[in-house]
């Protein structure tokens, strides 16, 4: 399966080594669009992947699915356009928050027989989560976010955690939009981002982001606790929410699925 990805940071260049470079069966990063493509010509002779700055191109470029890897931004100016041509990986799961998106998205994908993926992110506990949530039996679902101090409060200094926020993941992502994702992918999955409740919070003694969450309705309960390690060339990625988009990709090309 040829892949095509949308932004050049991070995700990509973990998708470029894994897949091209490492050999991941049955994948390949065909095609990159950026907006500079004299900046990153370095991905060319490194991984013989071609770049592209007008989007017509790129889709019409030999990629079987996309993955967007860029901002929401970018979900916002360029997927619905990109779902008429090809599949989708979405990672800027934050602006399906945004409803009269989300709904343009959910129509363009249904009339033109598109599939929107959502990779897990940095947590887990998804798939329990709609099971349960099948025939609307989970009553509640929260979400306990810890992040370093110094993530979230910039220069100011405390000694021990601060709760920084406490509300709905709705009110959450338009607070923290760039901390929060894992809100959105958890409420998609389950009751709703009005719903949904969050809490953030700020603690300095921790190096890494941490998750947990609960659940209960008419199948019982349920919690999942998640630290995660930061991605060794980026800390601001999570590594498995990288891993999680490789891992998406290899089910698409499975035989058998899991779930």
């Amino acid at each position: 399966m040829n892949i095509g990805i949308i932004g050049g940071g991070a995700i990509a260049s973990f998708l470029l080594k894994e897949i091209n470079h490492n050999q991941v069966p049955g994948l390949y990063v065909q095609s990159i669009y950026i907006r500079d493509e004299e900046k990153y010509s370095a991905l060319t002779k490194n991984y013989g992947v071609g770049l592209y700055s007008d989007l017509s191109q790129f889709l019409a470029s030999d990629i079987d699915i996309i993955v967007e890897a860029a901002n929401i931004q970018a979900v916002r100016k360029l997927i619905p356009a990109v779902l008429k041509k090809k599949d989708v990986i979405l990672i800027s799961i934050g602006a399906l928050s945004e409803e009269l998106l989300y709904q343009n998205i959910y129509a363009v994908a249904e009339k033109y027989k598109r599939i929107v993926y959502l990779p897990s992110g940095a947590i887990g506990g998804l798939d329990l989560l709609q099971s349960a949530h099948a025939l609307g039996g989970v009553h509640e679902v929260s979400l306990t976010t810890r992040k370093p101090a110094r993530s979230l409060l910039d220069e100011e200094e405390v000694d021990k955690e601060v709760v920084i926020f406490d509300g709905t993941a709705n009110e959450a992502i338009k607070k923290f939009p760039k901390n929060i994702n894992v809100s959105i992918i958890l409420s998609l999955a389950g009751i709703g981002i009005q719903k949904t409740r969050v809490k953030i919070i700020a603690d300095p003694v921790i190096e890494n982001n941490s998750h947990m969450i609960n659940i209960s309705g008419t199948f019982g309960t349920a919690s999942f606790s998640i630290n995660n390690a930061p991605m060794a060339t980026n800390p601001k990625t999570s590594y498995a929410a990288a891993l999680s988009v490789l891992s998406t990709l290899q089910r698409c090309t499975s035989n058998i699925k899991l779930g």
